[in-house]
């Protein structure tokens, strides 16, 4: 594994992975110099498989691969996780001898924004979650819930609606500041719930959130960023997913179904594929604030009850991957 580094390599390397430390996915000019670096390791190492999975690394992977004699090269794979700007740079995703796309939805999108690309090479391998991380019916433990409370005491008692995501223009929070104000309207027992922080460019963006809710006495709580999300869908009545654009996949929806935690969301990109396959009934018309409202009500009313598990697994992602990993390298690589 070649990345810059984080919060997870020592879990990687825990596990017996070996990570090298390369700002490989900085966008500068200076990250140019990493091709050769990385065309002299595929060769040393007699690497069989190169897995990129970003478009500045699917870059310096593609340049280096396409500078080895072809008898030599590793498959070259990538995987389209988002829905990126429509340009040449971004094209480069589509470039793999095989390209992994997260959700039928990004294939989709393949498809219809880079008209040049190959679909036959494009495989549909859904993201997963962990559903061992995220078990039906889990409870947090009494300590946690005390201490929840402690810093919450205003959603004891009340029919939570949980927005998870991070503080930035796309992921509907004006949209669900409506939608609280219309439900507090008449029903004082609802309490709208935020979970998620802003980067530094959304700084301000949150703030003004926060102004508009307190300026407007919206029944709504700001968690912040939060590590313990299992123990938040738990004690959650309903979790949305807002998005005004479509998303690639829907793993906060995937995480609270999971628990058997009821969920609405927009009806497009990722989120809408999720739905369709393990909550239909969570599907709302995106833009919808009229059919969102009604659809809350109704859940508030008749409690939904999601069958698990979900059919979205990160061992299911895992065995594909690896299915088509060994497929690649059992084949004799093409002559590019």
């Amino acid at each position: 594994m070649i990345s810059g580094g984080g919060r997870l390599v020592a879990a990687l390397e825990a596990a017996g992975s070996e990570h090298l430390t390369w700002t490989i996915g900085r966008k500068s000019p200076f990250t140019c110099r990493f091709v050769p670096r990385l065309r002299r390791l595929v060769a040393e190492r007699g690497v069989e498989i190169l897995h990129a999975r970003s478009r500045v690394t699917a870059w310096v992977a593609y340049l280096a691969w396409r500078g080895m004699p072809p008898g030599q090269r590793p498959r070259f794979v990538t995987t389209a996780h988002g829905v990126y700007s429509v340009n040449r740079f971004s094209e480069i995703m589509t470039r793999g001898e095989c390209v992994i796309a997260v959700s039928e939805s990004i294939r989709d999108y393949l498809q219809h924004s880079f008209p040049r690309a190959d679909m036959a090479r494009v495989r549909v391998i859904h993201r997963g979650i962990d559903a061992k991380q995220f078990p039906a019916g889990y409870q947090p433990v009494s300590q946690w819930t005390e201490n929840w409370y402690a810093r919450f005491p205003e959603l004891r008692d009340k029919y939570v609606l949980t927005l998870p995501g991070r503080l930035t223009r796309l992921k509907g929070h004006e949209a669900f500041l409506r939608l609280l104000a219309r439900l507090a309207a008449n029903d004082a027992g609802v309490r709208g719930l935020i979970v998620g922080d802003a980067d530094s460019s959304g700084k301000t963006y949150a703030e003004g959130l926060r102004q508009e809710a307190a300026s407007r006495k919206l029944p709504v709580s700001f968690a912040g960023h939060r590590d313990d999300m299992r123990d938040i869908y738990a004690s959650s009545d309903l979790v949305l997913s807002l998005s005004s654009h479509p998303e690639s996949f829907g793993r906060t929806v995937i995480e609270a179904l999971s628990m058997g935690v009821p969920v609405l969301g927009y009806d497009h990109g990722g989120v809408g594929e999720v739905l369709a396959g393990a909550f239909p009934e969570g599907r709302v018309a995106a833009g919808d604030e009229e059919a969102l409202l009604a659809s809350v009500r109704e859940f508030r009313s008749r409690p939904p009850r999601p069958a698990t598990p979900v059919p979205f697994t990160r061992e299911a992602m895992l065995a594909k991957t690896l299915a088509l990993y060994s497929e690649l390298a059992s084949a004799s690589p093409p002559r590019h």
